[in-house]
This record gives structure tokens, C-alpha cells and sequence, in this order.
């Protein structure tokens, strides 16, 4: 199966370049699967549900929360009418919708996409990760039911979403970081078969501060003082994420390639 990730999509850039960008990638490459974390992706703040909608049509299967989950206050019921949003499965006991979802792929093939928060540096603390998670993969055993299954780890610390990866590593076919916007070059196949990335990055414009326009996260840096909100960068935007192909007999990842496309970061594609 070809499965692609993108990261944490941030602001009107990141959804241009999705809408843009991602119906040509599902023809060139042929993906089976695509998951996208859209937690950024109103104003930097959450997800409305028209942007998500949006995000949706151009192609994605999937999308994934975070912790900014239910910051655009209409996908509190919007994420119970539509099936292929996730949110963090270790939140609030009382939120509204799914932290894990069984899909359909093309020909049949059953994807699991699940998502976690980590507890690390995090604003607030959430329930553990790895006891929700491992309970799932427990439900959905690779080469069962799910042909393959992608965790998304939502989390600051790049220490816990390392840990993540070799907790799931033979159990989910690919464990990928979202949350700090920034790439990281260690993409890599596991001992046991799961394809890892400590974070996929953002699809959002680079020439950036994670994502926002310089000027108040400089100002705030340099001065301790805050003038006005953060607004993310408008300028072109880097598609960034992960591609993976998979063995639908045992759920295992046979290939990854970071993606890099367009923008500041623009590289090779698989």
C-alpha cells in the first residue's frame, strides 16, 4: 500500500498548498492512503469544519487533530458528523469523537489511523499515550484486520515520540511526530518493520517562525513583550511529510521518503 503523510498544515498558506498540490499527488504516485494533520490549519488555531471540508476534498482520507483539537469551537460537533476527522485518543475522556478510526483504502484494504498526545513540555497534562495506544494496536494487530496502521504522535519532546516509534515498532506500520513544525532528517524503517519520523514538519511557508510571521515571535523573543497576536506567513508553502509503502500481508513498511515539495524546502520526490 502507499500511504503519505503530511504534517501539521498552518494557516491559509498550508491549505492552498494542500488544495493545490495534494489531487496531483494521489494521480502521480499513486497513493492509496492519505492522512493529513490539519491542527493548524484556521489561523494557526485548530480547524474550522469548512477547512476542513476543504482539506477533505482535495484528497485527504484522513485528517488528524492535536491539541489545539477543538480551538475552532464548531468542530465540537462537527467531528461527530464526519467520520475521517481524528482527535488525540487521549484526551478528555468527555470529548466528542474518535482518537482511532479503522478506513477503507482503495481495493478494500483496511487502514487504522490513530492519534496520540504526548505529556511531555505540553501545556497540559493528558492521559498516559502509550497505555491508550497499546490497547488499540492490541484491538487491530497488523496482518489481522488492518492491512496497515499509522499513529501519529502529537508531542514537543523528541525523546517521547522516539519512544513512541519503538513502543509500536512491529505493531503499526508507520509512527510519525507532528506538533513542532520543524522536519526532522531521521526517517527511518525499524527493527521490527514500522517506518518512523520524529516529525513529519509543517505544510505551511518556512520563511517563518514555526510557521507564523516573524515579526511578533521576534518582538516577544527580544523583548519579553507582547504587541499584537501571532498570524501565520502567507508565502509559498513547503509541502512536508512522509511517504511509505507497505506490504498489505504483513502490515510492514518496505520503502519511506521524506517529502519535501515546493517553498523554502522544495527536495526530491519518491
Amino acid at each position: 500500500m502507499k500511504i503519505l503523510f503530511l504534517g501539521d498544515v498552518m494557516g491559509r498558506a498550508g491549505r492552498k498548498a494542500i488544495t493545490e498540490r495534494l489531487p496531483k499527488l494521489r494521480a502521480d504516485w499513486g497513493l492509496d492512503f492519505v492522512v493529513v494533520n490539519a491542527e493548524n490549519a484556521t489561523s494557526g488555531a485548530g480547524v474550522s469544519a469548512e477547512h476542513a471540508k476543504a482539506l477533505l476534498d482535495a484528497g485527504a482520507d484522513c485528517l488528524t487533530l492535536g491539541d489545539h483539537a477543538f480551538d475552532q469551537k464548531d468542530m465540537l460537533s462537527f467531528i461527530n458528523q464526519e467520520p475521517r476527522i481524528i482527535r488525540p485518543l487521549n484526551y478528555a475522556t468527555e470529548a466528542p469523537g474518535k482518537g482511532a478510526r479503522l478506513f477503507t483504502a482503495a481495493g478494500g484494504r483496511k487502514v487504522l489511523v490513530a492519534q496520540v498526545l504526548g505529556q511531555v513540555f505540553m501545556k497540559r497534562p493528558f492521559a498516559d499515550p502509550f497505555s491508550a495506544i497499546d490497547a488499540e494496536l492490541r484491538r487491530h494487530p497488523l496482518g489481522g484486520l488492518a492491512q496497515a496502521t499509522l499513529v501519529d504522535m502529537h508531542c514537543e519532546a523528541t525523546s517521547e515520540k522516539m519512544a513512541m516509534g519503538h513502543w509500536c515498532d512491529g505493531r503499526a506500520s508507520v509512527v510519525v511526530g507532528t506538533h513542532t513544525h520543524v522536519p526532522t532528517g531521521d526517517a527511518m524503517i525499524l527493527p521490527g518493520g514500522t517506518a518512523y519520523q520524529t516529525d513529519a514538519g509543517m505544510c505551511g511557508d518556512y520563511n517563518s517562525i514555526i510557521g507564523m510571521d516573524k515579526a511578533e515571535p521576534m518582538r516577544r523573543f527580544i523583548t519579553g513583550m507582547a504587541k499584537s497576536r501571532f498570524t501565520p506567513a502567507n508565502g509559498e508553502a513547503t509541502l512536508s511529510g512522509l511517504y511509505v509503502e507497505t506490504d498489505d500481508r504483513t502490515g510492514k513498511a518496505k520503502r519511506l521518503e521524506m517529502v519535501r515539495q515546493g517553498g523554502l524546502l522544495q527536495a526530491s520526490n519518491p
